[in-house]
C-alpha cells in the first residue's frame, strides 16, 4: 500500500513539474514570442524518462513537439521576410504560427488538468 502511495506523490510531482512547465512556456510564448523557451524545453528533456509509462510523459512530448514545430515556422516566416514579395506571406505565417502554439500550449494546460494524455 505503501508503494502505491509513494507512486501517486511521484506522478502528482511530475504533473506539477508539467504545469509549471508549460506556465514558463506560456509566459516565455507571451512576453518574449517564444525567445526563451528553451529554458522549460531543456527541462522538458531532461525530466522526460521520469514519466515514462504515464500521461505526463505525453505531454513533455507534447511541449516538446510544440516548440521545435513553433521554431520552423517562425524561422520559414524570416526567411520569407527576407524578400520584398514574402513579407506578407511571412506576416501570415507568424500569425498562423502564434496561433497554432497558443491552441497547443491551452490544449495541454487543460488536458493535463483533466489528466488527459495528449496525442
Amino acid at each position: 500500500m505503501s508503494q502505491e502511495i509513494v507512486l501517486d506523490n511521484h506522478l502528482q510531482s511530475e504533473k506539477n513539474l508539467a504545469w509549471w512547465l508549460y506556465l514558463v512556456h506560456a509566459a516565455s510564448f507571451l512576453l518574449s514570442l517564444g525567445l526563451f523557451s528553451f529554458i522549460p524545453l531543456i527541462i522538458n528533456y531532461a525530466r522526460r524518462d521520469d514519466t515514462l509509462g504515464t500521461f505526463v510523459y505525453s505531454h513533455h512530448n507534447w511541449q516538446i513537439r510544440s516548440f521545435w514545430w513553433y521554431l520552423a515556422w517562425m524561422l520559414l516566416g524570416a526567411v520569407l521576410f527576407a524578400t520584398f514579395i514574402g513579407i506578407p506571406l511571412a506576416w501570415l505565417t507568424w500569425t498562423g504560427a502564434w496561433l497554432w502554439k497558443a491552441y497547443r500550449l491551452l490544449r495541454g494546460f487543460l488536458d493535463l488538468n483533466h489528466d488527459k494524455a495528449m496525442p
